[in-house]
C-alpha cells in the first residue's frame, strides 16, 4: 500500500470511528460524515486517474453531488433540530417523544 492511499484510508477509518464513537452533538457527526466522503471521493479520483479510462472518470463527480446532498440535508436536519428542540446534542433527539 502506497503512503497516499494508506493517508486516505486512515483518514476514512478516523472519521468512521469519530462518528462511531464521538456521540455528543450532530454538527461533529456531520463533520465526521463529511470527512469521510471527502476521503472517498480522493479515493476515487485516484483510482480513475489510475485505470486510465473514461468511463470511471464520471464516479467522483456523482460521489461529490451525493455527498453535497448529504451536507444540505444534514444542515436542515440540524437547523430543524436546534429550532425545535433548543439544541443540536443527539441525546435530546429521542424517536419516541416525536
Amino acid at each position: 500500500m502506497t503512503p497516499v492511499h494508506f493517508s486516505f484510508t486512515s483518514a476514512f477509518v478516523l472519521g468512521f470511528m469519530g462518528l462511531a464513537f464521538n456521540r455528543m452533538h450532530l454538527l461533529s457527526a456531520l463533520l465526521c460524515l463529511e470527512g469521510m466522503m471527502l476521503s472517498l471521493y480522493i479515493m476515487m479520483a485516484l483510482w480513475a486517474l489510475k485505470l486510465d479510462s473514461m468511463t470511471f472518470s464520471a464516479v467522483p463527480i456523482l460521489l461529490l453531488a451525493f455527498s453535497a446532498c448529504e451536507a444540505s440535508a444534514g444542515l436542515a436536519l440540524l437547523v430543524a433540530t436546534s429550532r425545535t428542540h433548543g439544541t443540536d446534542h443527539l441525546r435530546a433527539l429521542n424517536l419516541l417523544r416525536c
